[in-house]
């Protein structure tokens, strides 16, 4: 596939309709798409596979170390976090990202004093804000 055909097709996919992005994702993978994928995550999953089918993939070196990465335990991000650290959430298509900080938690530069307080800015409900940053225990 030229480089031009590419491009058009990243073009398509960047504008295709959920419906369009699942029906691509099932020919590309073989597979149904995983319950409960955004819309946007799924867009950038069948963009990728056209981009690694045309131009290679994830050495196989490099495809076993994510691997064991994501089955591993130690991925998950301690319960006890320091301040420099950052979480990113994607909520709706946006990405938002807190920086943890000396006194608490630093969201579009505005301090909080906790996770919940920015969970629910951001989703308009009561969440757990270590759960909805996906964090397991408590954060400090």
């Amino acid at each position: 596939m030229s480089d031009d055909l590419i491009r058009k097709e990243v073009e398509f996919l960047s504008a295709a309709s959920r419906q369009e992005l699942l029906l691509r994702w099932e020919k590309l993978n073989g597979s149904l798409a995983p319950e409960g994928l955004s819309t946007s995550l799924l867009r950038r999953g069948v963009i990728y596979d056209v981009q690694a089918r045309a131009y290679g993939g994830l050495s196989p070196a490099h495809r076993k170390a994510l691997l064991q990465i994501a089955a591993s335990k130690t991925a998950t991000p301690p319960a006890s976090m320091k301040a420099g650290a950052r979480l990113v959430r994607e909520w709706n298509g946006v990405a938002h990202v807190v920086d943890i900080v000396d006194g608490g938690f630093k969201y579009r530069d505005k301090t909080y004093a906790s996770l919940t307080a920015i969970a629910k800015e951001i989703t308009g409900a009561h969440w757990s804000g270590p759960r909805f940053f996906g964090i397991k225990g408590k954060a400090q």
